[in-house]
């Protein structure tokens, strides 16, 4: 697919789905920026691809990281077509086990995450009346299960946030579209403290043979290159055995 007319923003580059869709693009021709904690993570992507990308170290959940990622974009390109806010956590657990610290670090970077993006470059979309924004939400946002329900309720909080950007912004031709994964092959297990949760979550992946971060990857890829007047608001990818 060539992408060279879109200027996409990637958050929560460095691994998983973030990095294959920062290949992808990249392979699109995409002119590229990509942001994550890890730096070194987002450099490794870099040298594959010389001078096609641009790479930021950003928390999500600090809104001046964020700003200053749209900052620089729109300051070198003079706009952004795409945000993709992907930064996520997954520390599933039995609500009795009370683990509220990873609670609250999960409503800061699946959530807040999202909305500091928004915040930072919807006012640049909605100026020219034109933009997309996409965010990695999750077949738990659309099914609860025991031991997941804050993780379900972050991902749900992230398809109302989206829907309701999608009403308020459809008059500026503002796309919005959120990517539900199955079960699939990143680093998210690794988010995962409570050691039978974790073992779930590995088991889970081999039994309904998960998908792997590119197939993903390409679903934002189809998403991205839709004409301006579609829409894929939403996307949901499962491993074919997965009946959840």
């Amino acid at each position: 697919m060539d992408l060279s007319n879109k200027v996409v923003v990637i958050m929560g580059a460095s691994s998983g789905i973030g990095a294959a869709t920062s290949r992808l693009l990249a392979k699109d021709n995409a002119k590229l920026v990509i942001a994550a904690r890890r730096l070194n993570r987002l450099e490794e992507i870099q040298k594959d691809f010389p001078g096609k990308i641009d790479a930021y170290k950003a928390d999500v959940t600090k809104f001046e990281d964020v700003k200053n990622v749209i900052d620089k974009t729109v300051e070198k390109y003079g706009r952004i077509d795409v945000l993709y806010n992907n930064a996520g956590i997954m520390p599933t657990a039995p609500l009795i086990e009370g683990r509220r610290d990873e609670w609250q670090n999960m409503l800061q970077i699946n959530i807040m995450g999202v909305l500091n993006g928004i915040a930072a470059a919807l006012p640049y979309m909605a100026k020219v009346k034109s933009g997309h924004i996409i965010t990695t939400d999750s077949v738990a946002g659309h099914v609860v299960g025991p031991d997941s329900a804050v993780y379900s309720g972050t991902k749900f909080a992230v398809r109302a946030i989206m829907d309701g950007l999608r009403q308020e912004q459809a008059e500026n031709n503002i796309k919005t579209t959120i990517i539900s994964p199955g079960s699939t092959g990143t680093e998210l297990f690794n988010s995962i403290n409570d050691s039978d949760q974790k073992k779930f979550a590995k088991d889970f992946f081999e039994n309904v043979n998960g998908l792997q971060p590119g197939q993903i990857a390409s679903a934002v890829e189809f998403a991205i290159g839709t004409k301006d007047n579609m829409s894929v608001s939403e996307v949901i990818v499962r491993p074919t055995r997965q009946t959840l």
